[in-house]
């Protein structure tokens, strides 16, 4: 279960992390922006999700608003019960544990919540830890930030889900968050988030519970979505873990597209520079012959280099 918090527990520290990371991730998403030629209303179509999502933001208005909130301002529908999840310093993502695991070493304190995701999704918790070693920001020590934030996208937390995709986790029947938005009534008589509930669900994208627990759902529905597409994923914790980090990285759509055959040259010439810049995306182009294999070329490459379920097993 997620630990249950009072925002008045909530140290100075962690409160000064939370605003900071979103007031950055504001300025860094109009400099991407600016850098791409996109308006504000398209370039959350940039990944590393997908394209589809138009993710809604825990931004540096809502937040101020939660603490305000809770200063006097209680009339106000700001979700108090989304810092449940924030129970943790976001130095150490939680504090404490010993490194009794020692395939995870600086991450053992997570080893619990590995097992459990993956005793209920079928997903090996190697493969698990290695889409979050993948994903989420690291310290120094390498210990993962559950307040990692993309400064290219909204993406957020150890999974850097977009806030669509996060919210449409939510809203599906039999996920783990699906079931923790229910109780704490967060979905109206559709199943469907509550407006007034957004900031709640999508903050907790920064609790390392919730993260995993979700990593697993998207990662068992990617994994799905390949078999009925037809394409073999294999059994062996590397073949799973690559597979699935494809689905977290491109979204289905994209996901199915890259094993049957490939992106069109468009599509693959957008994510590239995405990842790697305009400049860079050119030089790997010319390189390649045409985007299709100088994308296919680089995310092969960044998957095998940075998706290894070995280290963890």
């Amino acid at each position: 279960m997620i630990p249950s918090l009072d925002a008045a527990r909530l140290t100075p520290t962690q409160r000064a992390n939370l605003i900071e990371a979103a007031a950055h991730a504001q300025v860094s998403d109009h400099l991407w922006q600016a850098a791409l030629g996109a308006s504000p209303s398209t370039a959350d179509s940039v990944p590393p999700e997908s394209a589809a999502n138009t993710p809604d933001r825990l931004d540096l208005t809502q937040l101020l608003a939660l603490f305000d909130a809770r200063r006097g301002g209680a009339a106000r529908p700001s979700p108090l019960e989304a810092l449940d999840a924030l129970a943790s310093d976001p130095a150490t993502c939680p504090p404490g544990g010993d490194a009794t695991t020692r395939a995870l070493g600086p991450n053992a304190v997570h080893a619990a919540t590995l097992q459990a995701a993956a005793d209920r999704s079928g997903i090996p918790g190697s493969a698990l830890a290695a889409i979050v070693q993948a994903e989420a920001a690291k310290d120094s020590g390498g210990r993962w930030n559950c307040y990692s934030r993309n400064p290219r996208s909204s993406a957020a937390g150890l999974g850097q889900f977009l806030g669509g995709t996060w919210q449409s986790l939510a809203e599906k029947p039999g996920s783990w968050l699906n079931g923790v938005a229910q109780a704490r009534g967060w979905l109206d008589s559709s199943g469907r988030v509550r407006a007034e509930s957004k900031a709640a669900v999508l903050a907790l994208r920064y609790d390392p519970t919730a993260a995993i627990q979700t990593i697993a759902d998207y990662a068992r529905s990617n994994l799905d979505t390949l078999r009925r597409a037809g394409v073999a994923v294999g059994t062996d914790p590397a073949a799973v873990a690559r597979s699935a980090y494809l689905g977290h990285h491109l979204g289905p759509g994209d996901m199915v597209r890259f094993f049957k055959g490939g992106l069109d040259d468009g599509r693959a010439r957008t994510l590239l520079a995405a990842q790697i810049g305009h400049s860079g995306a050119g030089r790997a182009i010319a390189a390649s012959g045409d985007a299709r294999a100088a994308h296919r070329a680089w995310l092969t490459a960044y998957v095998a280099r940075n998706v290894q379920p070995q280290r963890f097993a």
